[in-house]
């Protein structure tokens, strides 16, 4: 029996006694596949509990063949009343808001079933956005703080996961020379400078190195220019595609990715990533998880960081924090990584 005090109420419950669990994460890419530790955790500590899982439709690839999911259950963003009948009638034991906005206060606030809310940093976020004071003690992983949620006994140590029809796709025996590179990110200030990619990847490719170019639609225009200017690469780009993408990404040796979604599908993959933070710190939880990584960052730059999700241009106009991310320091990180993993 554990003590659960949620922002809801504060109540006494025990997942053995649990049959039927919805769990809400309605965005995005990289947020639902940070969920997917605490879905697995739960399931292999209590197998008889059927985990529903609720997000919007565009994101489903995450749990689409996952076999810890009894049911996906898309958010209607039209009529949300729909949604809530859904859940109303599905008669939960118990509903986990890993979303915690308004948007799932006003989804549940009608429903009586008991409830846990993940409690977001958010004033520490907005201290060390806006002034600078850290008050984040240590830094911890956005699943660790998921898990805090139901309590850290339930969390295990198997990372992110992703599957297709055929299993849980892993990177594969590496016996090649691809390298990947995500090259794209939501906001501006998350993503390294186009030209220091392509240089990078001309670095590679005279060292034999295939590289393969990722992401999806917003990334389209972006692959198909550096795949004209960095020798011995791939566009691999698709339309939205996260199966897709993250089947391609196996095959890679290695990733170079921004602080964005893929990083996290390459995590799911247990690639070894290669991660450039610009506008993002580490202390906001979202750095590689539980796979080898080493992340490329201008330290002790004192406008950063700027946002706690990224901009669409730099506020003080020098993107210092990226700039002086220089393709020497990525490349020699790479190397590093490699022989660590030979």
């Amino acid at each position: 029996m554990i003590i659960f005090t949620g922002v809801y109420r504060k109540f006494m419950i025990s997942f053995e006694k649990i049959e039927k669990v919805l769990i809400i994460r309605l965005s995005s890419l990289g947020d639902i596949l940070l969920t997917t530790p605490i879905v697995r955790s739960i399931k292999n500590k209590y197998p008889q509990v059927k985990i529903d899982f609720l997000l919007k439709p565009q994101f489903s690839d995450v749990y689409n063949f996952n076999p810890n999911i009894n049911k996906i259950m898309l958010y209607n963003v039209i009529e949300p009343s729909k949604t809530q009948s859904e859940i109303l009638k599905s008669d939960y034991d118990l509903i986990i808001d890993l979303q915690s906005n308004i948007r799932t206060f006003f989804l549940l606030r009608s429903i009586k079933a008991k409830k846990l809310k993940f409690k977001k940093p958010s004033l520490k976020k907005y201290l060390l956005v806006n002034t600078k004071i850290n008050l984040f003690r240590e830094i911890k992983s956005i699943p660790l703080l998921y898990s805090k949620v139901i309590g850290d006994e339930f969390l295990d140590e198997e990372g992110l996961e992703i599957y297709n029809n055929k299993g849980r796709i892993n990177c594969l025996p590496q016996t090649n020379n691809v390298i990947g590179f995500c090259p794209g990110a939501k906001h501006f200030t998350k993503r390294w400078l186009s030209e220091y990619f392509i240089q990078l990847g001309n670095m590679l490719a005279d060292e034999g190195f295939v590289i393969y170019l990722l992401g999806g639609n917003l990334e389209r225009e972006l692959c198909a220019n550096l795949n004209s200017k960095i020798k011995n690469s791939v566009n691999c780009s698709t339309e939205n595609d996260l199966i897709l993408t993250a089947e391609k990404m196996a095959n890679c040796q290695l990733i170079v990715t921004n602080d964005s979604a893929l990083m996290h599908v390459a995590s799911s993959i247990k690639i070894p990533i290669v991660a450039i933070f610009g506008s993002s710190v580490r202390e906001f939880g979202f750095a590689p998880y539980n796979v080898e990584n080493t992340i490329a960052e201008i330290q002790n730059l004192s406008c950063r960081p700027c946002s706690h999700v990224g901009k669409d241009k730099c506020p003080k106009g020098h993107f210092d924090c990226m700039r002086e991310i220089k393709p020497e320091m990525i490349y020699e990180k790479i190397k590093t990584l490699i022989k660590k993993n030979e």
